[in-house]
């Protein structure tokens, strides 16, 4: 990854504000792509971030005796729908892939079985389909096919949770739903918003009358193929490719200025020279506004560093404390999200050259709520990574030899309070859900951990931010973005980012 520009105030003594034309709060995929945006129309941007690591959630890893190979350990891949994340990594020179078509499976209600595949987040588009049948049985058929007949007003909109048991009924909600929607977003159903999680589902349905035949109306709009699609890489290769656009970008600038060029249309950037790009390790902790001026002062190393700009990006819900003195409203306070940990392992195991789970398996919890859906299993997910996604079966095969697999396991719900798992845990897991004994063959492994950083999109908190979000559309020379305005998913955040930012 392109290393970040180090700041001028990180060296030691006073300083005078650093002038830039835009200053971009956090560096997630929202925030980067807005930066972005911002530096194609021939804007100095800075990107500031408080993490050691740019990317958020989509983020790479290598194992340790297989450096060459790096892996997603974070987000993996995206929805098909809409066109802006495949249009962002065609124009960053990344290879767009789709996943291998082998089943997924599921596991709830003591019983394992193919996931249907004619649905969205879990809810299928046929009720009375054969692999849906297979999942909730015949009485579960019967009561999800009311959907086609029962008038639309019977629908409770106010979370997934709710909407689907009053059309469909539980036995699509606990043994779909949960293990889809709840497993990628960490919560339970009722506490999800149907807008944040599933864009466009709540018109269709609408419009429609018929909760499945909105699905499947989506889906027919949706492009040939796969639901969600993948990066030759891995997904956290964009956001590699952008810290090294802009930084290559603030060079660029450093460059034109030591030469006398001339600046962007409003002459900030000549001002200070020093790098602008991607800022890891700056925590703001101060923004104020003087006239069309915003001031943004961030602490690294023991040190402050102000800059000022005309134009500011706020990326993360961690400065809109800051905001609220200068916009007048306050932004909600999302809640705490669940502790995630997600443990790769490189295995040594031909057996699995079978897919034996095909591309993985996602668990309910049980009745109680606890995690151990399968008897000893704490996974809430399973993703055989190298029988998903080809590009990585070719990389592993070259570098590490036949019979040698990656495959992730993921951890962590609402509630669930410390998530910990070890390679030992997630050796067990794998090989109860796999039914493939994998004790003394891991070759490595890596465990990345997300402590509430994640937090689901609830209803209220949907529904409280609109204030906040009219109050910065008043507010001349402010953005917001990222995935606790626009939604979940990339698809969303992306395209959110590109559209706020488009008039800055």
């Amino acid at each position: 990854m392109s290393a970040a520009v180090p700041s001028p105030g990180a060296q030691g003594g006073e300083q005078a504000d650093e002038r830039v034309d835009v200053v971009v709060v956090g560096g997630g995929i929202g925030g980067l792509t807005a930066a972005r945006t911002l530096a194609r129309r021939g804007l100095r941007v800075v990107v500031l971030e408080a993490d050691a690591l740019p990317g958020g959630p989509v983020r790479g890893g290598t194992f340790p005796t297989l450096p060459q190979v790096p892996v997603d350990v974070g987000v993996e891949s995206y929805a098909a729908r809409g066109t802006a994340v495949t249009e962002l990594a065609e124009q960053l020179g990344l290879d767009v892939v789709t996943p291998a078509a082998a089943q997924a499976w599921g596991y709830a209600a003591g019983r394992t079985f193919p996931l249907p595949k004619a649905g969205i987040l879990g809810i299928p588009s046929v009720p009375w389909a054969a692999d849906v049948r297979q999942a909730i049985g015949w009485p579960g058929v019967l009561r999800a096919s009311l959907d086609r007949v029962l008038p639309a007003r019977f629908a409770d909109t106010s979370s997934l949770g709710t909407l689907v048991r009053s059309r469909l009924g539980t036995r699509v909600a606990d043994r779909l739903v949960t293990l889809v929607a709840a497993g990628v977003h960490s919560a339970t159903l009722d506490t999800l918003d149907v807008d944040a999680v599933a864009p466009g589902l709540l018109d269709a349905f609408r419009r429609e009358g018929s909760l499945s035949r909105a699905v499947a109306s989506q889906r027919r709009d949706a492009p040939a193929g796969s639901a969600v699609r993948g990066i030759d890489g891995g997904i956290h290769a964009i956001i590699e490719a952008i810290v090294g656009e802009l930084n290559a970008a603030a060079e660029g600038w450093a460059e034109g200025w030591a030469d006398g060029a001339t600046g962007p249309r409003d002459g900030l950037a000549g001002e200070a020279l020093a790098g602008a790009g991607v800022r890891v390790g700056h925590r703001v902790t101060g923004i104020t506004r003087d006239g069309d001026t915003w001031r943004v002062t961030s602490t690294t190393r023991g040190h402050d560093v102000t800059l000022a700009t005309p134009r500011l990006v706020a990326a993360t819900p961690a400065v809109a404390p800051l905001l609220a003195g200068v916009v007048g409203a306050e932004a909600p306070t999302p809640a705490p999200g669940a502790p995630i940990a997600l443990v790769a392992l490189l295995l040594d195991a031909p057996e699995l050259d079978a897919t034996p789970r095909g591309t993985g398996m996602l668990i309910a919890p049980d009745a109680a709520g606890t995690p151990g859906a399968v008897a000893g299993v704490a996974a809430k997910a399973f993703t055989h990574a190298t029988a998903k996604w080809p590009w990585l079966a070719d990389r592993i095969r070259v570098a590490a030899g036949p019979g040698v697999h990656v495959v992730r396991l993921s951890y962590g719900r609402l509630g669930d309070g410390t998530v910990d798992p070890d390679v030992d845990r997630a050796t067990h897991d794998a090989s109860t859900l796999l039914g493939v004994p994998l004790d003394g063959r891991v070759r490595d492994h890596l465990v990345q951990r997300w402590d509430g950083s994640l937090p689901p999109p609830t209803p209220a908190y949907r529904a409280a931010l609109g204030g906040f979000c009219d109050a910065v559309g008043t507010t001349d020379g402010l953005a917001v973005v990222g995935g606790w305005i626009a939604g979940t998913g990339l698809a969303s955040i992306v395209t959110h980012a590109q559209s706020a930012v488009a008039e800055l």
